[in-house]
């Protein structure tokens, strides 16, 4: 799922901002999740590294949104800045905080939707990335975005994906340092759940789409802070 965040003083260019990302969404059958911020300050205050593209107006009045993007490549080099002004030279500034693109205001559907697919696709690039794994002598890159979790039974470890299951030996503890910088949590001895995949959260049970996963009592409190801080924008 794509999180994607706008950052714009002026309801009326946010609502049409989140209307074109709806309308792109529905019509290449993707799943987003946008949220509204009112001034950079709103989103700069707390802000954890969970969004994958974020749309920032330049002339906002208590944070514009330079300085915002400034304070928010200090905690993520990886999201996706798209700026929206209706002052092209500002746009320029862009570069001092590797914004990918801007656009000018008033906001068409077409050029905006060609900037979007620019973005999504960079998205999907970042997160081509591989679990690194050896099966009896063979090598096997796993892309993390398909995994679903990792489960350990008698010191073999089950990769679990979208397509298929991976049986390697190894320790989840060494797997999890591979992970360390993706959305992955322990919710017991036994599994790594990739977050992103996690439906709800109820009692001592994470649900997944199809699966349900015990979450340990030693591993309780650490797991629904980490999913929890995710969910909420974040974790640390």
């Amino acid at each position: 799922m794509l999180r994607i965040a706008i950052v714009e003083d002026d309801p009326e260019s946010a609502g049409k901002l989140r209307e074109f990302i709806e309308r792109y969404a529905s019509e290449n059958h993707l799943e987003e999740e946008t949220t509204c911020f009112s001034d950079g300050l709103e989103l700069v205050n707390y802000y954890r590294p969970v969004w994958d593209i974020i749309f920032l107006d330049i002339e906002m009045p208590h944070m514009d949104g330079m300085t915002a993007a400034q304070k928010i490549r200090e905690q993520d080099p990886a999201v996706v800045l798209i700026f929206v002004t209706n002052m092209a030279r500002y746009a320029v500034k862009g570069y001092e905080v590797d914004a990918m693109d801007f656009i000018l205001k008033p906001v068409a559907y077409m050029p905006f939707s060609l900037k979007l697919r620019k973005a999504v696709n960079q998205v999907k690039s970042r997160e081509n990335r591989f679990l690194l794994v050896n099966r009896d002598g063979e090598a096997l890159k796993i892309p993390t975005g398909q995994i679903q979790y990792i489960e350990v039974v008698n010191h073999r470890l089950h990769i679990h994906t979208e397509d298929m299951e991976y049986t390697v030996r190894g320790s989840l503890q060494e797997i999890e340092k591979q992970l360390e910088d993706l959305p992955f949590a322990r919710s017991s001895v036994s599994f790594l759940i990739n977050l992103k995949n996690v439906v709800s959260v109820y009692k001592d049970t994470v649900y997944m789409k199809g699966q349900e996963l015990p979450i340990g009592r030693t591993r309780r409190k650490e797991f629904l802070e980490r999913f929890f801080s995710y969910m909420g924008g974040g974790f640390q």
